[in-house]
């Protein structure tokens, strides 16, 4: 069998039959079954005139479904094509029609937004549920630069761009994250918190998880005290978050006493605060190793890794096989690294590179040069090879692990009629990381511009994780020389109340 994403799930079901895949709630799934109940997802696509190579859209949180549709779709040589949970309907149908889904699997509280954004887009919508199609009986072939999931990753020109992801890519990511990175075991038991819909979640808990066969405990919605509650319940060993999991399990520590034995904490998504490191590791006993990637290194490209030591504060060393430089950020038709210590962009070279963005030519060629992948991202690399993330070259917010690109929010904000000019920043939080701010001048006919007023126009026209949830109006921006808005001012002088 050629590299195939689909055989992390089919060879753990031919080895381990009768370990225990998934837990959730009371439902206890094995591996033979959820391997069967993926193939008759397999099935009842190819019911839908699926072929090998036709993408598949799934709208689902953190449940058995999840792992069915997204293996039953590899497993007939399908790509799969997660789709985020806080989309609206309009911002589905984007989705849908540049992937040029064929169908979309959405679960049963999704699927008033998926069944409006499907119908947009002209793609049949189903509603998620083992289908009662008899299971397919072989997997379809697949070549190792065959594509295997497409993550969609907005961009700063305010439209969502589908970076391509191989066969190789995620096999490489899952083993290298299982073995080189973590040292999992089959008798490892994750809770499966982070959203699988995520590239974090996908590669480093479900996709590990099954490639060393062990257990994964599914939680469709994060909450502190339940996931501690899960973890003592179920005996959890092995935890990855992003750094708010952290900062609400440790409130939860307060109200619970009992800890749960974890042999590994991860994390990732955006930068750790020392604090809550420490905080954390002094409570849980457990060391916390943290890492960086996107979505468009499959994602994890670097890692604190026990060879190499750890350093709180840094995101560690290149994993296996890949490579992390730092480069000149001013030059964009090819690479200059520079020395150790100096400050430029991240780039990326290795297995977990993507293969491009889907239907953009021109993105991919600014984002691939000389074989490296331009992160975005500043940092220093010291003479061991550790990378510390200054800063982002762009202004990308991350809220709660999740990115959130400005450009978008002024494009949705500048459609309302009381609006004349928006630049939207991030302002530090210490609970989501950082929080989003809309800052506004007023138009001069087109109405009452209020803080309620745009929070409500942004939530009907933006994904939850996307909306500013606080407002500032001003008489006028402050710009540079060339006329741009200087963000970097706006983040100096706007503190949003409350």
């Amino acid at each position: 069998m050629a590299l195939a994403l689909a055989s992390i799930l089919a060879e753990s079901a031919l080895r381990r039959p009768g370990r225990t895949a998934l837990i959730f709630g009371s439902e206890r799934i094995t591996y033979a079954r959820l391997w069967e109940e993926a193939r008759r997802y397999g099935a009842m696509f190819r019911r839908h005139g699926v072929q090998p190579g036709d993408r598949v859209a799934i709208l689902l949180p953190n449940v058995p479904d999840f792992p069915r549709a997204y293996y039953g779709a590899l497993a007939i040589g399908a790509v799969v094509v997660p789709v985020h949970a806080l989309l609206t309907a309009e911002e589905i149908a984007y989705v849908l029609r540049d992937s040029g889904a064929k169908v979309l699997v959405a679960h049963p509280l999704l699927l008033a937004a998926g069944a409006a954004g499907a119908a947009q887009a002209g793609v049949p919508c189903v509603e998620a549920g083992v289908p009662t199609d008899e299971p397919i009986a072989l997997m379809e072939q697949r070549a190792t630069e065959d594509d295997a999931v497409i993550l969609y990753t907005s961009g700063t020109t305010g439209k969502p761009k589908g970076a391509v992801l191989t066969q190789s890519n995620m096999v490489h990511n899952a083993a290298v994250s299982a073995f080189d990175l973590f040292s999992l075991r089959e008798d490892d038991v994750f809770l499966g918190a982070l959203p699988l819909f995520h590239s974090f979640g996908q590669t480093c808990v479900m996709n590990a998880a099954f490639r060393v066969g062990g257990a994964m405990v599914l939680l469709p919605r994060f909450d502190g005290a339940a996931a501690l509650e899960l973890m003592l319940a179920h005996g959890v060993t092995v935890f990855a978050g992003v750094p708010t999991m952290y900062i609400a399990l440790l409130d939860a520590g307060r109200a619970n006493p009992a800890r749960p034995a974890l042999r590994h904490a991860v994390s990732g998504g955006s930068s750790l605060p020392l604090a809550v490191l420490e905080a954390f590791e002094a409570d849980f006993g457990t060391p916390i190793y943290e890492g960086y990637g996107l979505s468009e290194t499959s994602p994890v490209a670097s890692f604190n890794q026990r060879e190499f030591g750890r350093r709180p504060g840094t995101v560690g060393c290149g994993i296996w096989g890949v490579e992390l430089a730092i480069a000149r950020p001013e030059l964009d038709e090819r690479i200059e690294l520079l020395p150790h210590g100096e400050l430029g962009e991240i780039v990326i070279r290795g297995h977990c590179v993507f293969k491009g963005y889907l239907n953009n030519p021109q993105a991919t060629r600014e984002a691939i040069v000389d074989g490296w992948f331009r992160s975005g991202d500043l940092g220093t690399k010291d003479d061991d090879g550790f990378i510390t993330i200054v800063d982002r070259k762009k202004d990308m917010i991350l809220r709660g692990g999740f990115n959130v690109y400005p450009r978008e929010v002024e494009e949705v904000l500048m459609r309302h009629p009381a609006v004349k000019q928006v630049a939207v920043i991030g302002v530090p939080h210490e609970t989501h990381g950082e929080e989003i701010v809309a800052v506004i001048v007023r138009s001069d006919d087109g109405g009452e511009a209020t803080t309620e007023a745009i929070v409500a126009w942004s939530q009907e026209h933006l994904g939850r994780y996307k909306y500013p949830r606080h407002v500032h109006f001003v008489d006028a921006m402050p710009l540079g020389p060339s006329g741009k808005v200087l963000k970097r001012e706006l983040k100096r002088t706007i503190v949003p109340a409350g």
